[in-house]
């Protein structure tokens, strides 16, 4: 297995053979067999591009050293069967892919969801023996670094592999994912999530082609590390808030007769503002607005990397913060005086001279993610420890691997 390509470049690879070869243990008292295969799904990071993706924007999206491992085996009875450490188990029949009532907005539906999307793509899922899987994590659940999406990628690569004969396309798992989670668990989001654990790396998408994004990979700068600070604030229970922020941009798109707004010229917008806020309130208008420039700054940034000019990404990757705290407004839930990912942020505008840190994910709660020079870095991490609780605080890179079955032999 290259750890490296998985876990960076400074990866322990005693520790990471001693968790794998724990997860195969338990995988072993629970069926009484050695696993066939090893499986990593890692989480991601959006570097730049907050709700964009689901109006045909631009995004810089990065996979990165978190991810779920999972021990998996093969069965002949058509179960699939998943047991994950600090969760109930996941057990269906895979010539049962009908949506349950009981799963919506839990795991299990997104297990049925992926196996219900690759039958939707003419492949013939009931005839397949099924699988038993054993999953640990160390992917922030709830804190916008996309767990759900991680665990959806990792199932269509369990089929994938085990039955596919590898066939399938980054592309493929990734639509595969977001159609679980939109018609099964519940929650409105784009393919950005799905498409940066399926690719890996670090990369920038243009979803002009919503269902199709274009991905063109960016060089990984030295010296600079990820630093996740998971503030603990839930996702849990924000959907409407999320979906809030695409109704809205869709109430502005519909103006101009558009389903979304990268069909909207930013100047015909402009012009229009009079006429504009006797259709849809200012919110939904500074939302727009926030669209219209947040993907021009995903261009901006994508090529200040290729340049190597680390001083204009790191001013856009503020800029981009900026704007969901003014514009998109979803650093925390309107009306609440909690609000940890403002508190978190201005921490880092304190601490940070040579560096950039913005919200990250679907916001409201959650995540805030900051590029660190490596001077920075360990001062950085203990005092956001110190304020947020060290278990909150993630160091990471960008992996170069995104959704694999790893070489591992237990």
């Amino acid at each position: 297995m290259d750890c490296r390509k998985l876990y960076g470049e400074n990866v322990n690879e005693q520790a990471v053979s001693d968790r794998y070869r724990a997860i195969a243990e338990e995988y072993r008292r629970l069926w009484g067999s050695s696993p066939d295969a090893f499986f990593s799904s890692p989480g991601r990071a959006e570097i730049i591009g907050n709700h964009t993706d689901h109006n045909g924007g631009k995004v810089i999206v990065a996979a990165i050293t978190c991810d779920i491992v999972a021990a998996v085996g093969r069965r002949r009875d058509g179960i699939a069967e998943i047991r994950s450490k600090g969760f109930r188990p996941v057990r269906f029949r895979l010539a049962d892919t009908s949506p349950h009532r009981s799963e919506f907005g839990r795991s299990p539906a997104l297990a049925r969801g992926v196996a219900e999307g690759l039958r939707r793509k003419g492949i013939p899922v009931a005839e397949f023996g099924g699988f038993s899987a054993y999953t640990e994590s160390t992917v922030f659940r709830g804190a916008g670094v996309s767990s759900s999406a991680a665990f959806e990628i990792l199932i269509a690569e369990i089929f994938n592999r085990l039955f596919l004969d590898g066939r399938l396309s980054p592309g493929e798992k990734a639509a595969v994912g977001q159609f679980a989670e939109n018609k099964y668990f519940g929650k409105p989001c784009g393919l950005l999530d799905q498409s940066g654990v399926a690719y890996g790396g670090l990369n920038e998408m243009d979803f002009k082609d919503v269902n199709r994004p274009f991905v063109a990979p960016l060089p990984v700068p030295n010296g600079y590390s990820l630093v996740l600070v998971n503030t603990g604030g839930s996702h849990a229970g924000l959907t409407s808030h999320y979906a809030d922020i695409r109704r809205e941009m869709a109430s502005v798109a519909a103006f101009f007769g558009k389903n979304t707004l990268r069909e909207v010229s930013e100047k015909s917008f402009w012009e229009a503002l009079p006429r504009l806020r006797k259709k849809v309130h200012e919110r939904a208008i500074l939302r727009a607005a926030h669209f219209f420039e947040e993907s021009a700054r995903a261009d901006r940034a994508a090529a200040a990397l290729r340049k190597g000019d680390m001083a204009a990404f790191l001013a856009l990757m503020k800029e981009s913060g900026e704007s969901s705290q003014k514009y998109l407004q979803n650093c925390f839930v309107p009306g609440e005086s909690v609000q940890p990912v403002s508190l978190a942020l201005k921490i880092s505008e304190r601490l940070l001279k040579n560096g950039g840190y913005r919200l990250h994910g679907g916001g409201f709660a959650g995540t805030v993610i900051a590029c660190v020079s490596d001077g920075e870095r360990e001062e950085y991490v203990r005092e956001m420890s110190r304020v947020f609780g060290k278990e909150n605080v993630f160091s990471t890179s960008v992996r170069r691997a995104g959704t694999v079955q790893a070489e591992f032999r237990a």
